[in-house]
């Protein structure tokens, strides 16, 4: 945008897709506006009706104290009643403040819960937010006095899947990817922004999980259906090894399954959609299941060939340890997260 090449964003996941939709907006803003907008309802906040939300997701119901859980529904009533852009940019920073004002934890794959947490007042949170981004649109001001952003420039983004692009309006044939698809590692998304969904974009615990089904399958609790099949010879041998092992979740061979069919659905639909001699720049990471590794980043080159891209190289970003678990029981043994470069043959 900042450079005024025209792009689009696509994402499945409600949190990644708002915040890429209201975060150009804050390169329009004006010295105090924020800050003048937040001091005109700041008192109202106390007096307004608290929001609904989906109090009905287990974790809701014990990350907050009474007395925060209360404030933060008022002032997400407060902001819901705010006009175009600036209801957008204060659900932005209100949901940056979530965690802080909660028991809660993103670590690595979970959302865990510290009792002993020294917990934030929603309100003096979202003061220091509010001055964070006074002190971002002064340097930005002062650093780049001729920044001059084009409207025409904003991402096109859509809440979709990339795995079925038929919904997405390209203008013209894209000519570049960038992108860092979820890893096979169990991360659950819903998950870990739990407390985000469950406040701004959805309604209940069906809806939740009604999201987290439809996501790429690179969670344990990624559902196979009896038609599906490992679409790789590495794939189909890796499960078979730890079909026999002795896992702590028997679920992790259908979830490598099921992501590597998805990864597939998602390399054919960017080579229908791309542009011939199109690059792609995708980060993976390598992972290591009961001593079995996975090179994640040769395999899905591997399927890439056969869908009609070539591989122009793949560059190590960094080697990553093991769990302590896996070191104790099969040594110590780097795992590499690489950038892997593609091009669409013409």
């Amino acid at each position: 945008m900042l450079l005024g090449i025209p792009s689009i964003g696509i994402d499945k996941l409600p949190v990644a897709y708002f915040i890429s939709k209201t975060l150009p907006l804050f390169m329009f803003l004006e010295e105090d506006e924020v800050k003048n907008v937040w001091e005109s309802f700041k008192s109202k906040v106390e007096k307004s009706k608290p929001a609904d939300i989906a109090m009905d997701v287990p974790i809701m119901q014990i990350a907050f104290t009474e007395e925060n859980l209360l404030l933060l529904r008022k002032l997400k009533s407060a902001i819901d009643n705010l006009p175009t852009p600036y209801k957008d940019i204060f659900t932005f920073l209100f949901l940056s403040i979530l965690e802080e004002c909660s028991f809660t934890s993103k670590d690595g794959q979970f959302l865990r819960l510290k009792r002993d947490k020294k917990i934030s007042n929603p309100v003096e949170a979202m003061n220091r937010k509010v001055a964070q981004v006074e002190e971002d649109v002064r340097r930005i001001k002062f650093l780049y006095p001729n920044l001059s952003v084009n409207r025409k420039a904003i991402p096109d983004v859509y809440l979709w899947d990339t795995r079925n692009l038929s919904g997405v309006e390209f203008k013209k044939k894209p000519t570049i990817v960038i992108t860092s698809p979820p890893y096979v590692n169990r991360y659950d998304y819903t998950r870990i922004y739990s407390l985000e969904l469950c406040f701004h974009f959805v309604k209940n615990f069906k809806e939740l999980k009604a999201i987290r089904f439809e996501i790429l399958r690179s969670h344990i609790e990624s559902k196979l259906e009896n038609h599906e099949n490992p679409p790789h010879p590495a794939v189909r041998e890796v499960v078979e090894i730890l079909s026999r092992k002795k896992l702590n979740n028997s679920k992790i061979p259908s979830m490598i399954t099921a992501y590597f069919i998805d990864m597939q659905k998602a390399l054919q639909e960017w080579y229908r959609i791309l542009a011939p001699g199109a690059k792609i720049a995708m980060v993976v990471d390598n992972v290591r299941f009961e001593g079995v590794m996975i090179p994640v980043d040769l395999i899905l080159s591997e399927m890439a060939e056969e869908i009609g891209f070539n591989v122009k190289e793949i560059i190590v970003a960094r080697y990553k340890g093991n769990s302590s678990q896996q070191m104790r029981k099969y040594g110590k043994v780097p795992v590499r997260e690489s950038i892997i470069i593609w091009e669409r043959r013409k």
